[in-house]
């Protein structure tokens, strides 16, 4: 399935509005419904489905086929810790909930209706950008009086394999849209989207091989946490080759991989998750001098308030907001600098990019979380650091866990400031056991703070008191 199939077309007879937005995925959409609510005039354009990748083909079908799987793995535990199960994958429900539930059938009319409702009008078709005020639609052209706002996210981006072109293979929209599970899968890529996908369906029963370029697993994590999952993978039956790449692919019942090393591996399935990509040349960006005949191939140049910049100078009234921008691919980091472009349309005060902190989660069993800055990209940048960890399976809680139990806790500090400016969690829950240290991170939280605090006993963010205690004791002078 291409990303550009069944493109649903929709026009209006207004052509004018205070503000344009393209792409309304969760940091369009949220430029609109702020500016709305407030009385401005605005035009929304989405090539595809108002609400975008996440809601249809990411973050929420693709965690309830995660909270499925992970069901499967907890139910199979019954025979460890309590009694005895007998447990058999069945897909069909998964599929099923994701149709119903998650996308309504891949379609987008409540998410259109939110914006109608407010007093935003919507407009179906694909948005070529011909000036820093016009965008034009299936040879209509609609103007902006007040500013242009770019949101067009990114698309599954393909490696240069050869003959991968002539076979039938899957992104992440063609494994969530599957009613059936392969006998054998292979997964290019081991970042995020290929780890969660990798982890279902071999949850649900396929053979499946992740192939990674790099020397480990989720690469942009800390190192010790592309080893705990590798573990945990293998474990489960899937076969781990990182520092490895696919070179060439052919076949049709059976797929076959040649590998970067000479060998080669078969499955029934192939599911590309190389990454993502933003297509500027399609969008018209080279129109605003910020396009690839301008030296811009990978995202939208951007200040630190998400307005659009050439040779370093903001254009007058554009901003650009989620994947396109190029400042982190995730839902709530498009929400948060949609809310800091309709602030500033709006006269409102607000914060550079540059100040705010981020965390993000991959959600694999284990989860790994993670927040502010890794210990490589500390010592980058020039900070005297100090690293504790302590294994979540020594947290007392995880020990109550029991089996599924895998992970570590990370922190790393700034000597000079004696805060905490980057962590890691792994484990059981780790998305949510990340919120206190987000906040110590976002906070500057001074060390002395976070040591005297008693956190409740037995949870899984007790084991802050433990990583803390791992620290060198001039930084813990106070217990």
């Amino acid at each position: 399935m291409s990303d550009y199939d069944d493109v649903p077309v929709c026009q209006s007879d207004v052509t004018t509005a205070e503000v344009i937005v393209v792409g309304l995925g969760p940091g369009g959409e949220q430029v609109i419904l702020d500016l709305v609510r407030e009385g401005v005039d605005v035009i929304g354009i989405e090539a595809q489905m108002v609400g975008g990748e996440c809601p249809y083909w990411g973050c929420i079908p693709s965690k309830m086929a995660l909270r499925a799987a992970t069901t499967l793995t907890e139910a199979a535990h019954v025979n460890e810790l309590a009694g005895k199960a007998e447990v058999a994958p069945n897909w069909a429900p998964v599929a099923k909930r994701i149709r119903e539930k998650a996308t309504d059938y891949w379609n987008d009319k409540v998410a259109v209706d939110r914006i109608l409702e407010g007093g935003g009008i919507v407009v179906k078709g694909r948005g070529v950008i011909t000036g820093s005020r016009t965008v034009e639609v299936m040879g209509t052209q609609y103007t902006a009086t007040r500013a242009l706002v770019i949101a067009t996210g990114t698309v599954a981006a393909l490696p240069p394999v050869e003959g991968l072109a002539d076979i039938d293979f899957w992104t992440n929209r063609g494994a969530l849209h599957t009613e059936t599970v392969p006998d054998s899968l292979i997964v290019l890529g081991g970042g995020a989207i290929g780890c969660e996908l990798a982890q279902v369906f071999a949850r649900f029963g396929a053979e499946v091989t992740i192939v990674e370029f790099a020397p480990r697993l989720l690469a942009l994590e800390e190192p010790e946490v592309g080893e705990i999952l590798k573990n945990v993978f293998e474990a489960d039956g899937i076969k781990v080759l990182t520092g490895v790449g696919a070179t060439k692919v052919s076949g049709s019942k059976q797929i076959n991989v040649e590998l970067s090393d000479g060998s080669s591996i078969s499955a029934s399935q192939l599911l590309i998750a190389t990454g993502r990509k933003i297509v500027l040349a399609e969008l018209g960006a080279d129109s605003i001098g910020a396009g690839p005949d301008n030296g811009h191939t990978r995202f939208l140049p951007t200040n630190d308030f998400m307005r659009v910049t050439v040779e370093g100078e903001p254009i007058e009234g554009v901003f650009a907001v989620g994947d396109v921008a190029g400042k982190g691919a995730f839902t709530h980091v498009a929400t948060l600098q949609g809310r800091m472009v309709a602030d500033q349309i709006l006269g409102r005060e607000t914060i550079g990019w540059s100040k705010r902190v981020t965390g993000h989660v991959t959600f694999t069993d284990p989860e790994i979380g993670s927040v502010g800055l890794s210990e490589a990209s500390a010592r980058e940048q020039g900070y005297d650091v100090v690293v504790a960890t302590y294994p979540m399976e020594s947290v007392s809680r995880a020990f109550i866990h029991g089996a599924g139990n895998e992970g570590i806790l990370k922190i790393v500090v700034d000597r000079a400031s004696k805060c905490i400016i980057g962590a890691t969690v792994a484990g059981p829950h780790a998305g949510e056991v990340l919120s206190g240290l987000t906040v110590a991170v976002a906070g500057a939280v001074p060390l002395e703070n976070l040591i005297t605090t008693g956190w409740a006993f037995p949870t899984y963010h007790r084991g802050y008191d433990s990583v803390l205690a791992a620290l060198p004791e001039d930084l813990r002078p106070i217990r």
